[in-house]
């Protein structure tokens, strides 16, 4: 998983970062490692109706926001949410936005929804004379439904909020204008209309690395000529070694099936399958670990241990 920053990141500041949102979770999973920032996440609501999953999200700190789906009674919560996000902006925290209000694994930057811009305004009414920078982010994904999936997070140039401010009024229009542009440079765009499917098609054709939107984005403005580099299908080897993981992690793979077959949305599937592989596989592989050495010697163990390390990483090698 490859970053770029197109200017350092500030510490020390008030910062939203506004990013396209593709794959559910991770997403901001990514934006945080790579912002190497402490963030706070504005989250849909509905993920958190189970009080314990409510906690275990808020203890990540993400916050509910709510949508008209979510019930046109829940909306007036936002306001809540919305002062919340204020105040850590004026204590200099950084909170992550999804501004499109919504996820699509769709290559297209869907039309921004107010909800950041209020977050703005209601900052500005309190704080009329402070800096606050807005970080426009595109995440890019190249096979997001697969297992091994390369990806990549290109953070922008800042855009300087209080330049849309005219009298202490926030102009709204202007602002989801210049940071859906600037989006829009950062992550592959294709115009979600009825020619999106053969576009999307004749792109796929060219081999396109989609972790490399700005080559992506010129192949889409020069009739398909693409010059970056093609990526190509998985090798032999990569399957093999594909095979001999899911051998080896026999029971996190036939967790992980059952399990996939009950997501209801695409887009939690990479969310899914990365929360297996960071807690199932790693208990399974000690059991196996502790099981090996009782039986075989704590060498045996040891080659074990390396073994179900290794594997893992040569498969994504020779993808």
């Amino acid at each position: 998983m490859k970053a770029h920053y197109e200017e350092e990141i500030p510490k020390n500041t008030a910062v939203l970062f506004l990013s396209n949102h593709q794959n559910a979770l991770l997403d901001p999973l990514l934006i945080t490692i790579k912002s190497k920032q402490k963030n706070y996440f504005l989250t849909r609501a509905n993920v958190f109706s189970k009080p314990i999953i409510a906690q275990f999200l808020k203890s990540l700190q993400m916050l509910p926001v709510y949508r008209m789906r979510d019930g046109i009674g829940t909306i007036t919560k936002n306001r809540e949410i919305f002062t919340t996000c204020a105040r850590l902006l004026q204590q200099k925290k950084s909170i992550v936005i999804f501004p499109e209000g919504s996820h699509s694994l769709k290559r297209s930057v869907r039309p921004l929804s107010k909800g950041f811009t209020r977050i703005i305004d209601e900052f500005f009414q309190d704080n009329p004379n402070t800096k606050l920078l807005l970080i426009p982010v595109g995440v890019n994904y190249q096979t997001p439904l697969d297992y091994g999936d390369s990806a990549s997070v290109y953070f922008g140039k800042s855009i300087k909020a209080e330049t849309f401010l005219d009298q202490n009024s926030l102009d709204i229009i202007g602002l989801k204008e210049a940071v859906s542009s600037a989006i829009k440079r950062l992550t592959v765009h294709i115009e979600n209309n009825e020619q999106y499917d053969n576009t999307i098609n004749k792109i796929k054709n060219k081999k396109v690395d989609f972790t490399n939107p700005k080559a992506v984005n010129t192949c889409l403005a020069s009739n398909f000529m693409y010059n970056g580099e093609p990526v190509n299908p998985p090798s032999k080897l990569y399957s093999v070694f594909k095979v001999l993981v899911i051998a080896y992690y026999w029971l996190p793979y036939i967790v992980w099936k059952m399990i996939s077959v009950k997501i209801k949305e695409e887009e939690f599937v990479g969310t899914f399958r990365f929360a297996v592989c960071i807690t199932i596989a790693p208990l399974f592989l000690l059991a196996e670990i502790i099981l090996i050495s009782v039986l075989f010697g704590k060498i045996v163990g040891l080659y074990v241990l390396l073994a179900g390390i290794i594997l893992p990483q040569l498969a994504l090698r020779t993808k």
